[in-house]
């Protein structure tokens, strides 16, 4: 460990994640380079963000299309390859500003977003790659398509609002083995004919890795505990 990665708890958690992810895929035979760490910088600031940059991270994650209006453009000016990622719930009227700043959004969940972010793309002539988001666990509470009417949603997207999907996403119970939504997250892409599984966060993306996530949404383990005041 160099003297400036210990004197950074940001960079301390984000070198132990990224060695965690190596021998995560190392273990089942995978290729660590297929597996992107989205690093969650929700509620973080600059001074928490531009280390783990600095160490050469380059993909982001967050919640609230607001949120990273504020602090993603003056960031993404000196750092112009920096990816951005909406993991968030989003609200059809944030559709045109979820375009124009994301890279990735992917929380398409529902009809009414999948139409607005075909309009939004079409009018911004601008095309971010677009996950579906699946609520593997049918929580009441929580966002996501059923996971009964995933691949025809997938269809949906396609042929009616010529949105191309690249993968699909999950967030599974907090109180449940994650490891039969992740299965099942997998079946659900390969019945889909996608290729990309956004799934694994700060607790479980060992696991993920391990069954096949090409992307893990990691946020407290690299940037500590969310401030929230």
């Amino acid at each position: 460990m160099t003297n400036e990665t210990a004197a950074d708890p940001h960079l301390s958690g984000y070198h132990d994640v990224t060695t965690r992810i190596a021998k995560a895929a190392a273990d089942v035979g995978r290729d660590p380079a297929a597996v992107t760490l989205v690093a969650v910088s929700k509620t973080h600031g600059e001074e928490a963000i531009l280390p783990v940059i600095e160490a050469g991270q380059r993909v982001f994650g967050e919640n609230k299309v607001q949120e990273a209006k504020g602090k993603w453009p003056a960031l993404r000016e000196r750092f112009p390859d920096i990816e951005l990622r909406l993991i968030g719930p989003l609200q059809s009227n944030k559709a045109g500003d979820a375009v124009a700043l994301f890279d990735v959004i992917e929380s398409v969940d529902r009809e009414k977003i999948a139409r607005e972010l075909a309009k939004e793309m079409k009018k911004q002539e601008r095309a971010p790659r677009l996950y579906v988001q699946v609520n593997t666990g049918e929580e009441e509470q929580k966002a996501g398509i059923p996971p009964k009417e995933a691949v025809a949603f997938v269809a949906r997207c396609r042929e009616e609002h010529g949105l191309a999907i690249e993968g699909l996403m999950c967030i599974p119970p907090a109180d449940e083995n994650p490891g039969p939504h992740f299965a099942l997250l997998r079946k659900l892409a390969e019945d889909a004919g996608l290729a990309k599984l956004s799934m694994g966060m700060s607790g479980d993306f060992e696991t993920a890795v391990e069954m096949g996530a090409t992307s893990v949404r990691v946020g407290s383990a690299i940037f500590g505990a969310r401030d929230y005041g």
